[in-house]
């Protein structure tokens, strides 16, 4: 992840990543290891990101980071660096984080007329683990081991060379050179894939396919899950009330990049929010009440209304970037990739976001009975940290959840009719209960 803001980063500490024991955090402190100044190339400079020791304390950076032109970076990018978490007694598995054995060079400016001495750096890593960067060093020798941490080969997943960053073109080098983004694959639900903000290294002007270091971090989307809440039962012949009690039943901890806050910006983000929480909240909405006073069967037909549609998925999606069904963010190659899981987001649930917009429930009740049908409503809302609300929501209503009661419950109710689609309209509306 390399994001580039021109906020200042405020001084205090982060809450971590956590993905089994490897922590991830951020850094807007690099240190420049060299530019191109003296060579005839366009202008770009490498930089080690320099995590703070009293905010980060242990963390390490994956690779260093070049960026074009000539221009302090420092509090105008932020990229990921790694320590090593916790490690349960009984897990068996590996530290998260080691280092290299060894480093492999992958250029030398020699010949290029640059004002300092520089050389690329592919490191080694150890059986199990992967590197996802290189190193620059300002001369010929090697970097150290201790410059740069390998992860755990099961905590990263391959990944793809994107766009060109700089190449040495025109610099007179005796060898070419050229530096590389990386992008994600598609996630599987429940996960965050994230490039780390590194760059890939090679001896040529070529885009290669693939590349030994193209990785991004895995991160498990965590998910807290409360019991849903209870049916509701008539009791009398009262009226019920149109709404029942909301729970919180599944809450998505979401971090801070995955996320467009219309409030904030990126560093403002991190300073502020590092993680959002994406809550569903589920109630019981009547559907429909009748009493039977007659002396035989009597058939109710009542309107039940689908607030869910594409069109408000998409103006939710607009707004917080978040695709409440599917992958995000869209379109083009990003620095990561996040899907919500499906019972989360209630993908599977009866017909998914792009069913009907109204259905009718038809439902037969005995002679002297009152009968009441109710479904359940989940509203989606994104807080900050600070628990205050990114200024949107989005309404689903499970057709699978029709819930039926009667009084005085002595047989069971008869439903006719329990789902007849009428339309399906595109049309955004406002889907407030």
């Amino acid at each position: 992840m390399n994001t580039q803001d021109s906020t200042p980063l405020a001084a205090k500490r982060i809450e971590s990543i956590k993905h089994d024991n490897l922590l991830i955090n951020f850094t807007t402190e690099f240190r420049r290891i060299w530019d191109s100044t003296g060579s005839k190339s366009k202008p770009a400079a490498f930089w080690r990101p320099s995590p703070a020791p009293d905010l980060l304390p242990g963390f390490f950076p994956l690779g260093d980071v070049v960026a074009s032109g000539l221009d302090n970076i420092n509090e105008k990018r932020m990229v990921m660096v790694v320590c090593e978490g916790e490690l349960s007694s009984d897990s068996g598995k590996e530290p998260a984080l080691r280092a290299p054995i060894d480093f492999e060079q992958v250029w030398s400016d020699a010949g290029s007329g640059a004002r300092a001495n520089c050389s690329i750096w592919q490191p080694i890593a150890p059986s199990g683990y992967v590197a996802l960067g290189q190193l620059c060093s300002n001369g010929r020798d090697k970097p150290l081991p201790s410059d740069i941490r390998c992860v755990r080969r099961d905590l990263v997943t391959p990944s793809f060379i994107s766009d060109l960053i700089w190449d040495d073109k025109g610099s007179g080098a005796r060898q070419a050179f050229s530096a590389w983004g990386i992008y994600p694959p598609d996630t599987a639900a429940g996960e965050i894939l994230c490039a780390p903000g590194t760059f890939i290294g090679v001896g040529s002007h070529t885009k290669p396919v693939t590349h030994i270091t193209a990785y991004a971090l895995r991160m498990p989307i965590p998910l807290d899950i409360q019991p849903s809440p209870v049916a509701p039962e008539l009791t009398g012949n009262e009226q019920p009330l149109l709404f029942e009690s909301g729970k919180i039943t599944q809450t998505a901890k979401l971090p801070w990049f995955t996320v467009k806050d219309p409030s904030l910006r990126p560093f403002e983000q991190l300073r502020t929010s590092p993680f959002y929480l994406l809550e569903r909240t589920d109630q019981y909405v009547l559907v429909g009440y009748g009493k039977n006073d007659s002396g035989a069967r009597q058939t109710y037909h009542w309107p039940a209304r689908r607030p869910q549609s594409m069109a408000n998925a998409d103006v939710f999606s607009r707004i917080t970037s978040i695709s409440i069904d599917g992958q995000w963010p869209k379109g083009a190659p990003s620095l990561f990739t996040a899907r919500l899981s499906t019972s989360f987001a209630l993908v599977d649930a009866s017909g998914g976001w792009g069913g009907p917009t109204h259905v009718e429930v038809a439902v037969v009740a005995a002679k002297n009975k009152a009968v009441a049908a109710y479904e359940m409503q989940s509203t989606f809302r994104l807080l900050r940290e600070n628990r205050t609300q990114v200024p949107c929501e989005l309404y689903y209503i499970d057709g699978n959840s029709l819930h039926l009661t009667e009084y005085p419950p002595e047989q069971e109710t008869e439903v006719i009719t329990p789902s007849v689609p009428e339309t399906d309209s595109r049309t955004p509306t406002n889907t407030a209960p």
